[in-house]
């Protein structure tokens, strides 16, 4: 009655036509903000960065478990990758939105590269041992904490408000595509100039993506008046009480606890389940990056953030049905189907988490936001990366990913029930960011 009240339908059946690329020009508008030569260079530059990245990152986990053959160990090391995002991003998402952006990811890129250029010389010196490993992880955790929400609230900023979903889709398909072609590069790379030389080829990558910043032409619009504690306590006051905001970092916090072990577990998978080496390891992560990317191109042809709300549903449901059987498994060939849906339901509805938080926030809290964003995404991670491999020594990787992924169907079964109050809420923003008209019927997210 409320609803009616207040002059507005609410459409709750899923349709075909909702989910969609809803534009009859979808396909010719998937790289539409690349037209602009900012967002152009930023999106180039860490296409070949990423790609080193996501070499390093198999060969890092391959030569964790070569070296120790330990579950727990490859979950603690994407714990200390991660879990300083977990503390540290209210702070750097605060420094973000009072500091030039690009300067701020200058200076991270450089700390991505010392770090990626010690562990090439520890390894091809033959010196590397799991505790340089983790020194380093945790160097990277640092800098990971300072990276994301500056990252996240500057690449939004390279375009015009009305091309913030498509920018934030092109974005992910970066991050996807190279999770297509890195691992299936660093797993055969492994064989021909072993952990090494991805370490090597990782490090000169980021030359790139410093070249990009470097010519973009930037106008910094941050505004110090406050003080940083303040500024601070207000991202957190903001959060609080923004509604679909809260609603969202929750979903995304319980998700990620819980799906992204599986990607902990892979290596111990591949050598022991499926008795494979590297390379096999490389063709399953370039499965799910074929489906990563294949969400990430249908979310840039999508012309509008409505309707996201049950993309987000059905995609954290089709991740989790994808992932219960597939650790049972002990054929590479009937993984490899699984691992697209997974690879296609993970990014998809986190893509379009971000694309929804990205709208709902002010532009005066957007690197608070995501910081806030990136806690619950990579910090969440890290606990459960941690938390999932110990568990897994007590009852089997499959039975482990088994409870994650039920545990993530329960969680897409809440987003639904909160729906409606996210729709309630959210209205009056769309209305004023020119979304939606003031008075609309069937409008849904």
């Amino acid at each position: 009655m409320q609803q009616q009240r207040s002059g507005i339908k609410w459409r709750s059946k899923y349709t075909m036509k909702e989910l969609l690329p809803d534009n009859s020009s979808a396909f010719s508008r998937i790289f539409e903000s690349l037209k602009y030569k900012n967002y152009s260079l930023f999106f180039w530059g860490q296409t070949a960065s990423l790609i080193g990245t996501w070499m390093q990152t198999v060969a890092m986990s391959w030569l964790v478990y070569r070296l120790t053959e330990s579950v727990i160990l490859l979950g603690t090391v994407a714990f200390l990758t991660q879990i300083p995002t977990l503390f540290l991003t209210p702070f750097s998402g605060t420094l973000a939105d009072r500091n030039d952006k690009r300067k701020l990811l200058i200076l991270s890129q450089s700390l991505y590269m010392f770090q990626a250029t010690l562990l090439a010389i520890l390894t091809l010196t033959h010196v590397i041992q799991p505790w340089h490993i983790l020194a380093l992880s945790l160097f990277s955790g640092f800098v990971n904490a300072l990276d994301m929400p500056v990252r996240q609230s500057f690449y939004s900023t390279l375009v015009p408000p009305e091309l913030m979903s498509n920018a934030v889709a092109l974005n992910s398909t970066i991050m996807n595509g190279s999770r297509l072609i890195g691992p299936a590069i660093g797993g055969f790379l492994i064989q021909l100039i072993g952990e090494g030389g991805c370490f090597t080829i990782n490090a000169i990558s980021y030359l790139f993506v410093l070249g990009a910043l470097t010519k973009i032409v930037y106008s910094n619009t941050s505004v110090k008046t406050k003080k940083p504690s303040v500024e601070i306590r207000e991202g957190f006051q903001y959060v609080k009480n923004h509604v679909p905001i809260r609603v969202i970092l929750l979903t995304t916090m319980l998700f990620c606890f819980c799906i992204f072990s599986y990607a902990t577990f892979m290596p111990a998978y591949v050598k022991d389940t499926l008795g494979r080496d590297s390379s096999s390891l490389g063709i399953i992560m370039s499965a799910v990056g074929i489906g990563a990317l294949s969400s990430t191109l249908y979310l840039a042809a999508r012309k509008s953030v409505l309707g996201l709300g049950k993309v987000v549903v059905i995609t954290i449901s089709l991740a989790s049905l994808a992932l219960i059987p597939a650790f049972f498994l002990k054929s590479l060939w009937l993984i490899l189907p699984l691992a697209v849906c997974a690879g296609f339901g993970i990014t998809c509805s986190l893509a379009s988490i971000n694309t929804l938080l990205q709208t709902l926030t002010t532009d005066a809290m957007r690197g608070r936001v995501m910081a806030y964003y990136s806690m619950c995404f990579v910090g969440s991670s890290a606990v459960g990366s941690l938390f999932w491999s110990y568990i897994a020594k007590q009852i089997t990787l499959p039975w482990c990913m088994t409870i994650c992924s039920v545990i993530c169907l329960l969680t897409a079964f809440m987003f639904e029930q909160s729906r409606a109050t996210i729709r309630l809420h959210s209205h009056s923003i769309y209305v004023e960011k020119g979304i939606i008209k003031e008075i609309v019927q069937g409008i849904d997210i």
